[in-house]
C-alpha cells in the first residue's frame, strides 16, 4: 500500500535525476564550442597542467570553487519570484541552472581523474551513475508507454495530436 502511494514520488525524482542528467551530457558539447569560440580550451590545458601538480584533495576546491559564484545569480532570481517579475526570474532561474551544469561539466572533465583518486569521491560517484541507471531504469517503461500511447493506432487523439505536431515542425523547418 505504501509503496503505492510513494511510486509517483520516486518516478518524479527519477525524471527530474534524469533531466539533471540529460542537461550534463547534452550541456557539455554546448561547453566545448564555446571553448572553440573563445580562449578556453588553451585556459582547460592551462588548468589541466595546474590540476595534475594538485594532490586530490585540492582538486576538490578547484571543483567546488567556480559553483559558488553563481549563488547569487540563483538568489536573484528568487528575489524576482518575489518580486513577480515572472519571466526573467525564470530567465534568471534557468540561465543560472545551465551556466552551472555546463561550468561544472566543464571543471569536472578536467579534474575527474585526480577526484576519483580519492576512494569516498569514487565512491560516490559509482553511486550517483548508480542512481542514474536505477532512475533510467523506472522512467524507461513509463518513456515506453507515452511513446505506445502517442503513436496509438493512428485514430486516437494522441495520434491525430502526434500528426500535428509533426506536421507544424516540418513547416517550421521548410520556412528556414
Amino acid at each position: 500500500m505504501m509503496r503505492r502511494i510513494l511510486q509517483p514520488i520516486w518516478v518524479l525524482l527519477a525524471v527530474i535525476f534524469l533531466i539533471e542528467a540529460w542537461l550534463w551530457d547534452h550541456l557539455e558539447p554546448v561547453v566545448a564550442w564555446f571553448v572553440r569560440l573563445i580562449p578556453l580550451r588553451a585556459f582547460k590545458q592551462w588548468l589541466a597542467e595546474r590540476v595534475d601538480t594538485l594532490s586530490p584533495a585540492m582538486t576538490l576546491i578547484v571543483f567546488i570553487v567556480p559553483i559558488i559564484p553563481l549563488f547569487p545569480l540563483k538568489m536573484v532570481g528568487v528575489w524576482l519570484l518575489t518580486q513577480e517579475y515572472w519571466m526573467s526570474a525564470i530567465v534568471t532561474i534557468l540561465f543560472a541552472k545551465l551556466l552551472g551544469v555546463g561550468v561544472t561539466a566543464f571543471v569536472f572533465d578536467v579534474t575527474r581523474d585526480k577526484l576519483l583518486q580519492m576512494d569516498w569521491f569514487e565512491k560516490l560517484y559509482e553511486f550517483v551513475m548508480g542512481l542514474r541507471a536505477k532512475a533510467a531504469a523506472l522512467v524507461d517503461p513509463i518513456k515506453l508507454q507515452i511513446t505506445k500511447a502517442l503513436r496509438g493506432d493512428g485514430t486516437g487523439w494522441s495520434s491525430r495530436t502526434l500528426r500535428l505536431v509533426q506536421r507544424f515542425r516540418k513547416s517550421v523547418r521548410e520556412a528556414r
